[in-house]
């Protein structure tokens, strides 16, 4: 005679497991790598110039930060979002989920808009001239904003690891101490029989206030 089991084939729960932990490495590396590689974008040369000034020619350049504080700014808040993400769970998590998308999508935007942009050096040339008409001349462009728009891909990126497996990923636990060790259990104290309330309490728990061993 045969029998059917009910035991679940162990494959069934690996699946789920094996992509959360892949989704949860990856996102980790493409945030924090984003948020490094467009914080060190926006401090390099974006573009460059020069200036009449005085009959003579003076060279202007114009650092990412001079062009626009956009992609800095939403780097740190994607790294923060990237940190918060195992703080909370559930529609908190979806929550910070989007804003470390969103800072993403801020970023390549933002990085994008000011490739070519020119406002910077004209500004540097009006003061240098001393005339607020004054524009900047042999204009030319780095690859550093492109740079910074590929770190904001990558909190992209992160953003939507986020939504997708993020309900896989583990979270802050507070049975945990800082050292990560787990909080001992409270056991309960053996019931005093001089002590009608324990007595009371130990069987509400399902317990022998006697402390016999059952037969």
């Amino acid at each position: 005679m045969e029998y059917v089991t009910a035991v679940p084939h162990p494959r069934i729960e690996a699946g789920p497991a094996r992509s959360g932990r892949r989704s949860l490495a990856l996102a980790l590396l493409s945030g924090a790598l984003g948020a490094a590689v467009a914080l060190l974008a926006t401090r390099q040369r974006w573009s460059e110039g020069t200036a009449s000034v005085a009959g003579g020619a003076f060279r202007l350049t114009a650092k990412g930060s001079d062009v626009t504080g956009v992609p800095a700014a939403l780097a740190i808040v994607g790294l923060a979002a990237l940190v918060a993400v195992f703080a909370v769970r559930r529609a908190g998590r979806l929550a910070v989920s989007v804003v470390l998308a969103l800072s993403g999508v801020g970023i390549l935007v933002a990085a994008l808009t000011g490739a070519d942009d020119s406002s910077a050096l004209d500004e540097q040339a009006a003061k240098a001239s001393g005339d607020t008409s004054a524009t900047v001349a042999a204009l030319s462009h780095t690859a550093w904003p492109y740079v910074a728009a590929a770190g904001g891909a990558l909190l992209l990126l992160a953003g939507l690891l986020a939504l997708r497996y993020g309900r896989l990923w583990p979270g802050m636990s507070g049975r945990y101490e800082r050292d990560g060790t787990p909080r001992p259990r409270r056991t309960a104290k053996p019931a005093d029989p001089d002590r009608p309330e324990d007595m009371w309490k130990a069987l509400d728990r399902g317990e022998d206030p006697t402390g016999a061993d059952p037969a």
